[in-house]
């Protein structure tokens, strides 16, 4: 089974803690690989939406806490297994040689992965805080969700009308 440790869930809350846990690693795994794409791009329109997203994951980690803390738990982190992957993989992009154009459009490429991942782990977190009636929870993981659509949607945008178009110049 390699790194991954076999778990014990009782109780939809159980699970749910743990999504919260879960999550809560891959925001903070995020901060710190933003800045690094943000830094690689080299159009400026994805820098400008890395470092935009950037404030705010620094704000859906605070939105995790007060999940947390809605539902009387305290902030702790589970290793994202999926999340580091990810990450990993965008650090390759971010050192990758060649084609500035290219090199955007496989930024980008790797932000996108990421933010699909963040999707499928929001909605999973709402359903499960709608299930279990944490309100409080659940609307903070959805104003999350609707960032990380947002987020999702404006790489599309910046990879159909300029970074896909000039990497397919080189």
């Amino acid at each position: 089974m390699g790194l991954l440790t076999s778990k014990t869930f009782n109780t939809l809350d159980e699970l749910f803690i743990f999504q919260l846990q879960d999550l809560y690693d891959a925001e903070q795994r995020l901060t710190k690989a933003l800045p690094k794409m943000a830094e690689a791009a080299t159009s400026a329109n994805l820098k400008t939406a890395f470092e935009r997203h950037l404030e705010e994951t620094v704000q859906h980690v605070n939105r995790l806490e007060e999940a947390f803390k809605s539902i009387g738990e305290t902030p702790k982190s589970e290793t994202c297994e999926a999340m580091k992957g990810l990450v990993s993989e965008g650090d390759e992009m971010v050192d990758s040689k060649g084609d500035p154009a290219v090199k955007d459009a496989a930024l980008i490429a790797a932000a996108q992965r990421v933010e699909h991942y963040e999707i499928a782990s929001y909605g999973t977190a709402c359903s499960l805080a709608k299930r279990l009636r944490h309100t409080l929870a659940g609307d903070l993981l959805h104003r999350t969700l609707e960032e990380e659509k947002s987020a999702d949607q404006m790489l599309t945008e910046i990879a159909q009308s300029e970074a896909n178009v000039e990497a397919a110049k080189a």
